[in-house]
């Protein structure tokens, strides 16, 4: 078992960077590949960004390239989620996740999640 606790969220202006955390316990978190997706009410949960268990390959969907980072430092079991030039569009609830696989899009494909982290971008 993985437990994980994400952290950071509040409200933002439009064009405010935000730095997410999310706090990785239990069996071995080094050993997985972590992700964060995020979800709006009434739609489903979407890939964010991804990292590989040793942080060396990382993938992000095309809407935040450029202004999000993951990022991962293995010997505290932390994952961040750098986040600039938020917009509106980035208002939701972000969730942190562990797999086996590294960059995988699909929600399905991870095996372990946290509560989740509201942010709100105002225009």
């Amino acid at each position: 078992q993985v437990q994980l606790v994400e952290s950071g969220g509040g409200l933002v202006q439009a064009g405010d960077s935000l730095r997410l955390s999310c706090a990785a316990s239990g069996r071995t978190p080094s050993n997985y590949a972590m992700g964060w997706f995020r979800q709006v009410p009434g739609m489903e949960r979407e890939f964010v960004a991804g990292i590989s268990s040793a942080g060396l390959n990382t993938c992000y969907t095309d809407s935040v390239k450029g202004r999000f980072t993951i990022s991962r430092d293995n010997a505290n079991n932390t994952v961040y989620l750098q986040m600039n030039s938020l917009s509106p569009e980035d208002t939701a609830v972000y969730f942190c996740t562990a797999g086996l696989l590294g960059c995988a899009r699909r929600s399905a494909q991870y095996r372990y999640w946290g509560q989740g982290t509201q942010v709100t971008v105002s225009s």
